[in-house]
């Protein structure tokens, strides 16, 4: 292998680092589209860390707005839920 390398002209790594770095690129695109399609990029996340023990140590308006971020996240788990629930089901008929 290395012999094979040191007959190679020069110049040719930076081929090589263009098209790991187009593969880095287009793996990071896709991670991206991932997040945006699973709901991750939901900047509201850090209240649902709190429960009904926080709201003596929270504003009213906190505490508020932490119970809508967390009815929320219960609707977006169903509608998964239910997303994967189907595809299931289609799976096991076309078999």
């Amino acid at each position: 292998m290395e012999n094979y390398l040191q007959s190679l002209d020069d110049g040719w790594s930076i081929y090589l680092w263009l098209i790991v770095g187009g593969m880095i690129i287009i793996a990071v695109i896709y991670w991206i589209r991932w997040g945006v399609k699973n709901e991750q990029f939901d900047e509201d996340i850090k209240y649902l860390v709190f429960d009904e023990g926080d709201k003596e140590k929270m504003s009213p308006q906190e505490y508020a707005k932490s119970r809508e971020v967390v009815a929320a996240q219960i609707q977006s788990r169903e509608r998964v839920l239910k997303r994967q629930e189907k595809k299931s089901n289609r799976t096991n008929e076309t078999r």
